[in-house]
C-alpha cells in the first residue's frame, strides 16, 4: 500500500511540471576543422562529426531537462557533403519531443568556407537522451514540450513514428530483419 502511495505521489509531481518551449533547448556550437581532425585526404573524419553530434545534442537534452542526460540511441546519422580542413562547421540542435524520461533531439551540420562563403547542409542525425537525477542516477521525469510552430509540430509527429521504430527493434518487434 505505501508504494502505492510513493508511486502515485511520484507521478503527480511528474504531471505538474511545467512545458518549456522547443526554442529553449536550441543550442548551437561553432568550430574550425584543423589538421589533426582531418583524415590523409583533409577531410574532416565521421568521428569527430559523431562526436560533435553527439556534444550539441547533450546540450538541447541538457537544457529542456535541466538534468544531465544520457545518450543511448542515435536513430539515424547522414554524412551528405564532406568538410575540409580549414572551414567553419556549425551544429544546431533542438528538442523534437519530450516523453516520460526521454528525448528525441534532431541536429543538424553545416560546413562554411570561410574564403568563399559557401555553405553545405554536412549532416543530420537523430539523438535519443534520457534525463538523470543526479543524486539517485535514475532516470526521471521530463517537462513536456510546448509546440509554437507547424515545422515544430511536425518534427514532434516525425519523432513519435522514428520511437516506434526504435522501440520495435529495440524488442525485436520489427518486421524488417536483415
Amino acid at each position: 500500500m505505501k508504494r502505492r502511495k510513493k508511486v502515485a505521489a511520484k507521478r503527480e509531481r511528474e504531471e505538474r511540471l511545467a512545458g518549456k518551449p522547443v526554442s529553449a533547448s536550441r543550442s548551437e556550437m561553432t568550430e574550425m576543422v584543423l589538421p589533426s581532425e582531418t583524415n590523409p585526404l583533409g577531410k574532416l573524419l565521421g568521428g569527430h562529426v559523431m562526436h560533435l553530434v553527439d556534444m550539441v545534442g547533450a546540450m538541447a537534452a541538457h537544457r529542456h531537462s535541466n538534468s544531465v542526460a544520457m545518450t543511448v540511441s542515435v536513430d539515424y546519422l547522414d554524412f551528405r557533403n564532406s568538410v575540409s580542413v580549414g572551414e567553419i562547421v556549425n551544429l544546431k540542435s533542438q528538442v523534437n519531443r519530450a516523453f516520460h524520461t526521454s528525448m528525441e533531439v534532431g541536429v543538424e551540420v553545416y560546413s562554411e568556407n570561410f574564403l568563399t562563403g559557401e555553405r553545405k547542409h554536412t549532416t543530420s542525425a537523430y539523438v535519443t537522451f534520457v534525463a538523470m537525477d543526479e543524486h539517485t542516477r535514475q532516470p526521471k521525469a521530463v517537462p513536456p514540450l510546448i509546440l509554437k510552430t507547424a515545422e515544430e509540430r511536425r518534427r514532434f509527429r516525425e519523432a513519435g513514428e522514428r520511437r516506434k521504430i526504435r522501440l520495435a527493434h529495440r524488442y525485436g518487434k520489427n518486421k524488417y530483419t536483415f
